[in-house]
């Protein structure tokens, strides 16, 4: 501009998308600040800067899960453990309630996404609970309930919050494995975009110094690049969230 290539148009076109970029880096430290804060609270005293990653490169993901995953694992669910605890209280048989209403199957396949008895479980049409308790014994004691006079609405009440977070596990580990099954396409196809965009930003950049498009195009083809990067970052960090996920909905990891 001061040299007279570009006029004043230009100049605040391409001000305005400096500012724009400025704003998002202030946005993102923002929040990685926020981040660090959370874990020094997490670790109970500041957590050194040559342990922190620099980038999302410098992180190692947790192991992938293994193939053909026993739903067992889910047992170790707290919240799991907490309604069995509950049906003990209410002098009921741990055995039995599981037998009844917890599905014995594989979560993964041999590829590590969600399997087809998985997927099983739930209504293909509204996506409900599709799994019939199989009661072929009797979970309270009826002699030691009245013993200890253990109401009726007791019962149910814990067998009932027992079946919903058996409900509530394999639904959080069918939603993180349907992630699973699609962030690396998403990724695929997010830096197939990147790509693209890059070379449309450099061609626009050629024809506007060789005065055959104006600097809007210029613009436009950055914003758009700077849109897509944006979308690639926050998907992988979504991969590595998903991972941490899955983890957790299956009750702090799998051997």
């Amino acid at each position: 501009y001061e040299t007279g290539l570009a006029n004043e148009l230009d100049l605040h076109r391409a001000r305005t998308q400096v500012e724009t970029a400025r704003g998002e880096v202030a946005r993102y430290s923002q929040l990685v600040a926020q981040d660090q804060n959370a874990l020094n609270l997490l670790a109970g005293s500041p957590v050194p800067q040559d342990l922190l990653p620099r980038g999302l490169e410098d992180v190692n993901p947790p192991r992938d899960i293994s193939p053909g995953l026993s739903s067992e694992v889910l047992l170790r669910r707290p919240d799991i453990m907490a309604a069995e605890h509950q049906l003990k209280a209410a002098y009921a048989s741990i055995g039995a309630a599981r037998a009844a209403f917890f599905p014995r199957i594989s979560l993964t396949t041999a590829l590590g996404t969600a399997s087809n008895e998985l997927s099983g479980l739930f209504d293909s049409g509204n996506g409900t609970w599709n799994f019939t308790p199989q009661i072929v014994m009797p979970i309270f004691d009826a002699r030691t309930w009245a013993a200890y006079r253990v109401s009726k609405a007791q019962r149910e009440i814990a067998l009932a919050q027992y079946e919903r977070a058996i409900q509530r596990a394999f639904r959080e580990v069918a939603d993180a494995l349907a992630v699973k099954g699609t962030v690396d396409e998403w990724l695929a196809a997010q830096r197939s975009l990147v790509e693209a965009l890059s070379q449309t930003y450099r061609l626009s950049k050629k024809r506007y110094e060789s005065g055959i498009d104006s600097y809007l195009a210029v613009l436009d083809a950055q914003r758009s690049l700077f849109a897509a990067q944006q979308g690639l970052t926050m998907l992988r960090l979504a991969k590595l969230a998903n991972r941490v996920r899955l983890y957790a909905v299956l009750g702090g990891g799998a051997d």
